[in-house]
């Protein structure tokens, strides 16, 4: 999952537990502590997990259903799309259509669910013990309380190295334009000599020959033998594009190969080869596997025919299409001349007509023009006015807009988020300046009081009749009974002398 997502995610999930936004931006949490758990989650307080209030609230308890069913909503839209990889195992695939089973590595596993309409598109059969890629959402199982992963994608672990691999490069030639519509060069229409590049021993080059016999004859063939498959296909590729393309003796040329898999095609996806097709001085037609197959040289030849057989019927004409096509222009040609000269000595037999009669016709004619001019002016006249009409229509709109309430809205709630702050940011100084001046005081007090002084061995010496503090060996006499208070409890004595 990446950065933004997990931040959406965090932010989600704080804005349940009734955390505000200024936590989410800021990271200083807020001051909850004086707060009741309802107040601080009001989650919770939804949820109602203690025991019933005291003024007689009933708490809400939640069915099964009701508890899976918002553990699925939690889940789904706290989790976007993941890709998980790991060995397909426990598949089933009953009558309905879906596919069920578990993706597992070495230390876990997770039960999976493939709907029939996301599955038909899956391009191998899935069997026990495979290495897997599967795109998916997290969801709940609501009836048993599983919690599982509904794949929308499913492909094999090997295919889809080779096929990120392919996108990779995909990306990296079109952003350097090198698939741009503007470099695609037309194709000739009669083309006198096709050049075919191809595998010489391959079906697709008697495939193409076929066609190109049957469709149109007078068309020469050359051939530039290369390997489609395997280490040397790719530079042997390269090497016949570049031989065709000095030579310069071709009008058109077929890039073609048979069907196969991701692998057996991988030669086409060479950048070289897209580099190579590319810089061709004569169009490039691509013929490569079957309609579904689509390769990196697909993308960088002139056109794309989804077979071999395809390729070749897209480079030249139909010789019978066309011969049926002359003779219907032919047809038609001769009827349209009848028709033009029926309909000239038509018109010529009217104008005479109507010279012979001397009829006004100039004057129509500049009647015709006024009514022409006065057309265009009320069309001007409209327009300018409808031009007038939406730009008032414009201006009462913005007019509208600088009025909204929104914007006063906005700007009471970003004005009531500042002052919320600057409210607990007082509270709280105000709160540690108390404490502070208490400590103060408190340490002031402890400096005097004459209990510390009694700690440090002294005592406080008072009559025990009626408590009257001594401080002076003059006002007792010898025999009197006195009190002494000390740190830690009290000591009757009498007097036996005095100096």
């Amino acid at each position: 999952m990446n950065s933004a997502s997990e931040s959406n995610s965090r932010a989600t999930w704080l804005g349940r537990l009734g955390i505000g936004p200024e936590y989410r931006t800021s990271g200083v949490p807020p001051n909850i502590f004086g707060l009741s758990k309802q107040a601080r989650y009001p989650m919770f307080a939804r949820m109602s997990l203690g025991p019933p209030s005291s003024d007689g609230a009933a708490r809400k308890v939640y069915t099964i259903s009701q508890l899976n069913a918002e553990v699925r909503l939690l889940l789904e839209r706290g989790l976007s799309v993941v890709w998980v990889e790991g060995e397909l195992s426990n598949l089933s695939q009953p009558a309905s259509g879906h596919w069920y089973f578990s993706l597992k590595d070495r230390n876990a596993q997770i039960r999976c669910a493939m709907f029939r309409q996301r599955n038909i598109a899956v391009g191998f059969a899935p069997r026990a013990g495979q290495h897997v890629l599967a795109r998916g959402r997290v969801s709940v199982y609501e009836a048993r309380g599983d919690y599982q992963l509904i794949v929308e994608h499913l492909e094999e672990a090997g295919v889809g190295a080779l096929r990120r691999e392919f996108e990779k490069l995909k990306v990296k030639l079109a952003t350097e334009g090198l698939f741009a519509l503007e470099h695609k060069r037309p194709l000739p229409a009669f083309p006198q000599r096709i050049g075919v590049v191809t595998s010489p021993t391959g079906a697709a080059l008697r495939d193409i020959l076929h066609v190109l016999a049957r469709r149109f004859a007078p068309a020469t063939v050359l051939i530039y033998p290369t390997p489609v498959q395997g280490a040397a296909a790719a530079p042997g590729i390269v090497a016949a594009l570049a031989l065709a393309s000095s030579r310069a003796e071709c009008d058109v040329l077929i890039l073609a190969r048979g069907g196969g898999s991701l692998e057996d095609l991988w030669a086409f996806n060479d950048e070289r080869v897209a580099r190579a097709i590319r810089a061709c001085a004569v169009p490039v037609v691509t013929g490569i596997g079957h309609e579904i197959d689509f390769t990196i040289a697909d993308f960088a030849a002139d056109a794309r025919a989804p077979t071999p057989s395809a390729a070749a019927e897209s480079v030249v004409p139909d010789r019978h299409t066309w011969m049926s096509a002359l003779g219907r222009s032919a047809q038609r040609l001769d009827a349209a001349m009848a028709r033009e000269l029926r309909g000239a000595i038509s018109r010529l037999d009217t104008a005479l007509q109507r010279l012979s009669l001397a009829h006004p016709g100039v004057r129509l004619a500049q009647q015709q023009q006024r009514l022409d001019e006065l057309e265009q002016r009320i069309t001007h006249a409209l327009r300018s006015e409808l031009h007038h009409k939406r730009g008032r229509l414009g201006d009462v709109f913005a007019r509208l807009v600088r009025h909204s309430p929104d914007r006063l809205v906005r700007d009471l709630r970003v004005r009531h988020e500042l002052f919320a702050g600057r409210l607990r940011h007082a509270f709280l100084s105000c709160v540690a300046q108390v404490e502070h001046r208490l400590r103060l005081a408190q340490r002031t007090l402890d400096t005097v009081s004459p209990l510390a002084t009694l700690a440090r061995g002294f005592a406080i010496i008072t009559r025990p009749a009626d408590g009257t503090l001594i401080a002076d060996a003059s006002r007792v006499n010898i025999g009197d009974e006195i009190e002494a208070r000390l740190d830690r409890g009290r000591l009757r004595a009498r007097v036996l002398g005095k100096s």
